[in-house]
């Protein structure tokens, strides 16, 4: 890849997760300035994932076709931009629902196109993702950290006209794409699995695994799915009222953009420390560790909300929450999947199930608690969530360990 190749993928994550850190932080604060309760914070979040199982199967099958699918990238990063831009000066409950709706489908969409258009141009130089993915990272940080303090000196309508010019990037670095060709489709062999810290074991190997089998009936899978179900479900009052619980706990706009910048900082040092530590603990130890972490970070969120310090002493455990319990998950794949024709299949299946379903799940979950308890109620609800998917974990291990251990 040239450099000026990189430049170009490289503006797309920059635009793509500028907007997202914008939009979850912050889309809580901005509907219930409209008016609105807990439900309708929840409905617009379950909206939101909704548009996660809907749309990037679909959409990637019609890019996949097309001999121009770049031109699919910039219509649905325009239509992305026309969808969130119809939340300017809304305030009814339907309206706010057609919009996110409208938004969700086209931005969820594009996304997974853009990593397989990376992936592809990439070829086998493969592991110089990361320093594309990076700059997703960065916006990210900046604004999720930032936009906290904009907000309470410019008031909450700015939310909408503050993201806006995130998106317009995103339509801007998609032209640069728009002329992209189909790439030749990547040889059907086996996943390395070295390349997620995943030793080889003869009971993973091609010529072990089942054939004709659904995916999801492979051994293994279902389990695997439903923990990581669980583990997004605990997640739903994170994603949906931890904004709204901090204020609610009396900090002001720049406390809350500087606790989120301390998990993604975290996030982003643990991925560096990932390979490590799976290399020498295995998936299962290091999930279960997520899994055990991310119940004591709800509870203290939950109780000990009014102290800074104890919500940044929360947000470090979003290395463990987040980015070690993903790669644990990834290996995980790996082992599961070796062949790369399925890995391609298993991700979606992945991100569907636990992005998809136990988001919608996780919002319902989370608004239901948060009206009838507050924010305390919503986070234990999330820690006794994640609690069962820590005991799902515990009473597959044998199954889980043989391979992932071997």
């Amino acid at each position: 890849m040239s450099p000026a190749d990189f430049r170009r993928y490289s503006l797309f994550y920059l635009g793509y997760y500028g907007a997202l850190g914008a939009f979850t932080p912050y889309i809580g604060r901005w509907v219930v300035a409209q008016g609105h309760g807990g439900y309708v914070v929840g409905a617009v979040l379950g909206l939101w994932y909704g548009g996660r199982m809907l749309a990037p199967p679909t959409w990637s099958r019609w890019s996949a076709r097309s001999p121009v699918p770049g031109h699919w990238l910039v219509a649905g990063c325009l239509l992305a931009l026309l969808g969130f831009a119809a939340l300017a000066g809304t305030t009814s409950a339907m309206s706010i629902f057609l919009a996110i709706t409208w938004f969700a489908l086209f931005f969820n969409a594009v996304m997974p196109q853009f990593e397989a258009m990376t992936l592809s141009a990439l070829a086998h130089r493969s592991h110089e993702y990361g320093r594309i993915r990076v700059w997703g990272s960065i916006s990210f940080l900046v604004v999720a950290a930032s936009y906290g303090w904009l907000l309470d000196r410019l008031g909450e309508d700015a939310f909408v006209w503050l993201t806006l010019p995130w998106l317009a990037l995103t339509v801007a670095a998609a032209w640069l794409h728009r002329k992209d060709r189909p790439h030749a489709p990547m040889q059907t062999s086996p996943v390395n699995p070295s390349a997620v810290g995943v030793e080889s074991d003869p009971a993973t190997s091609p010529a072990a695994r089942p054939t004709g089998m659904p995916l999801w009936r492979r051994p293994g899978v279902r389990s695997l799915l439903l923990v990581t179900l669980l583990m997004q479900l605990g997640f739903g009052p994170f994603y949906v009222f931890y904004t709204l619980h901090l204020r609610a706990q009396g900090h002001d706009g720049t406390a809350v953009g500087l606790l989120w910048a301390i998990g993604v900082i975290c996030e982003v040092a643990m991925f560096w420390l990932a390979p490590k530590l799976l290399q020498r603990f295995g998936a299962w130890r290091v999930m279960l560790t997520c899994m055990g972490v991310t119940v004591v970070r709800w509870l203290i969120v939950a109780w000990l909300g009014p102290s800074f310090g104890w919500m940044a002493l929360a947000q470090t455990g979003h290395a463990f929450s987040f980015a070690a319990f993903h790669a644990g998950c990834m290996r995980r794949m790996a082992e599961l999947f070796p062949e790369r024709h399925d890995m391609v299949a298993a991700q979606g299946l992945l991100y569907g199930f636990s992005g998809g379903i136990g988001g919608v799940l996780g919002a319902g979950l989370a608004s239901v608690a948060w009206q009838h308890g507050g924010g305390q109620w919503a986070f234990v609800a999330g820690a006794l969530a994640t609690l069962v998917g820590l005991g799902v974990l515990v009473a597959t291990a044998t199954s889980f360990r043989r391979t992932a251990d071997a």
